[in-house]
């Protein structure tokens, strides 16, 4: 339980400072630390990143970096497609589910590594393609519980025309969003320790608030490499013991 606490510190960290990552953690940290089955820590990891989330967004709105239109219409498409994504991951064998995590944590990981090309211009998108892109980030995020900031952050930056800051902190609005729209399908068929998720949530948004304070101080190149590597081996891990196991 030490260890599981001591660990949840960093979910929160992790979304303070690169407004993503939270899932990635908190799903092995409650599988293979506290012991959860891998349905039930998917389902509590949405609750616990989605609090989080909301927490950080705070933070980020009252200096000016949530652009809460496009974040609301990015993230009630989202909504639709976790709770889809939740509704079925809850019937789904559980070793499927943490390879596809675990899958996720690889393609996350390379993402990372090659970086964002923040140079690039915005799409001018349509209405439509913002809800169909919102329904697919959001479907990811209901069935593995992962896929959140890294995939929300781009789409905002390339489809909204947000500056990354701003991306970063409408990112955790859509969040939030999807993580409990998500949570409510999963609980369809789940049932969570409820005691352990508080304290998991408390500790995770301590860290939150670290992590929006080292933000202005760590260079985000460097940080986003670190824990592009970090996640990769996380990944690979998972997939060997999902795939001997």
């Amino acid at each position: 339980m030490i260890l599981t606490l001591v660990l949840s510190l960093f979910i929160g960290i992790s979304l303070g400072l690169l407004g993503g990552g939270g899932s990635i953690l908190t799903v092995p940290i409650l599988t293979y630390v506290a012991g959860l089955p891998p349905r039930e820590a998917i389902a509590a990891s949405l609750f616990i990143v989605g609090t989080t989330s909301a927490v950080s967004a705070i933070s980020h709105a009252r200096n000016n970096r949530v652009r809460w239109k496009t974040g609301l219409m990015f993230g009630s498409a989202s909504m639709v497609g976790a709770f889809g994504g939740g509704l079925v991951g809850g019937y789904i064998p559980e070793t499927l589910l943490m390879v596809a995590f675990a899958l996720m944590m690889i393609a996350t990981s390379a993402a990372m590594l090659r970086g964002r090309n923040t140079k690039a211009e915005p799409s001018t998108s349509s209405f439509s393609r913002v809800l169909i892109d919102g329904l697919l980030v959001g479907a990811v995020t209901g069935l593995v519980g992962a896929g959140g900031g890294f995939l929300v952050v781009p789409a905002l930056t390339l489809l909204g025309g947000l500056a990354m800051p701003v991306a970063v902190g409408t990112s955790l609005v859509v969040i939030t969003m999807k993580s409990f729209a998500g949570l409510a399908g999963y609980l369809t068929s789940v049932q969570l320790d409820w005691g352990l998720v508080l304290m998991v949530t408390a500790v995770a948004i301590v860290g939150s608030l670290i992590g929006s304070r080292l933000a202005s101080r760590v260079p985000e190149k460097a940080l986003r490499k670190g824990f592009g590597v970090f996640v990769l081996i996380m990944g690979v891990f998972v997939l060997t013991q999902e795939l001997l196991g």
